[in-house]
């Protein structure tokens, strides 16, 4: 019987398990790889409202990524959320002393759907500077490429502009993500040196969006680990997510603690 790929995600836990390495976890699990994690954050959250956030320490992160790389043929790495400077450092130091680094799907979780910071903003230069070099892939949502950018991506003319710039300034493919205009229709672009390639599905409303961007960018590795070629691994990406949109399930608000909170 042969093995399944291996994935590695390095992220935050999630204690609602619809973001972070939970939602990596059973992205990869369901399309037939092999999940490991290496956790950055323990995140108290769920949907809408993040309440704390306890770092892990630099080095454990880094310890995590170690053992994993020497003991396990990891086929692609996913990044979540890395929260700081010195987690980012850790992790772009790690991955530098591989000999042979396999894909690298970068999500620079900056905010949590609920508006939460999830980043502190001294560590985007990190990021810049330390990982893109790295990525075969970087997945920022609407907010973040405008962050990452500086243009306002009002329009998908606008988000071309922005990650025409983004390829050219650090090198490697981005995937822009689009369903954050909320037109009739979510497309996420493709951006590479050769030009963008769309990838579009009806936009949902009146569903919790809360784990999409983790989701999306974890079947993306899983695709890769699978040997898809990247514009094809999108897509089967695309596909999963939106179906995983359409069948998302919705609990009431009613509380175990009597709350309704």
């Amino acid at each position: 019987m042969k093995a399944p790929p291996v994935v590695l995600t390095v992220a935050g836990s999630d204690n609602s398990c619809g973001a972070g390495a939970q939602a990596d976890l059973k992205t990869i699990t369901a399309l037939g790889g092999y999940a490991q994690t290496a956790i950055t954050c323990v995140v108290a959250e769920v949907p809408g409202r993040v309440a704390a956030i306890q770092a892990v320490r630099p080095e454990i992160v880094a310890a995590q990524i170690r053992m994993s790389l020497e003991a396990f043929p990891v086929a692609a790495v996913k990044t979540g959320m890395l929260f700081s400077t010195a987690i980012v450092r850790a992790v772009a130091a790690e991955f530098g002393r591989c000999r042979h680094l396999p894909p690298l799907v970068v999500d620079p979780v900056m905010v949590a759907s609920s508006g939460d910071p999830l980043l502190k903003k001294s560590a985007i230069t990190a990021y810049r500077n330390l990982l893109f070099p790295m990525a075969s892939l970087v997945t920022p949502n609407l907010d973040e490429l405008r962050v990452l950018s500086g243009l306002p991506c009002r329009t998908l003319d606008g988000i071309r502009e922005a990650g025409a710039a983004l390829v050219a300034r650090h090198g490697c493919p981005f995937l822009l993500k689009g369903g954050h205009l909320r037109a009739r229709t979510a497309t996420d672009i493709l951006a590479t040196a050769g030009g963008f390639q769309e990838f579009s599905a009806p936009f949902r409303r009146g569903v919790e969006t809360h784990g999409t961007g983790c989701t999306f960018s974890a079947a993306i590795a899983a695709g890769l680990a699978a040997g898809l070629p990247l514009a094809e691994a999108v897509g089967a990406a695309k596909e999963f997510i939106t179906r995983a949109i359409g069948g998302s399930h919705r609990w009431g608000k009613t509380s175990a603690l009597g709350t309704g909170r």
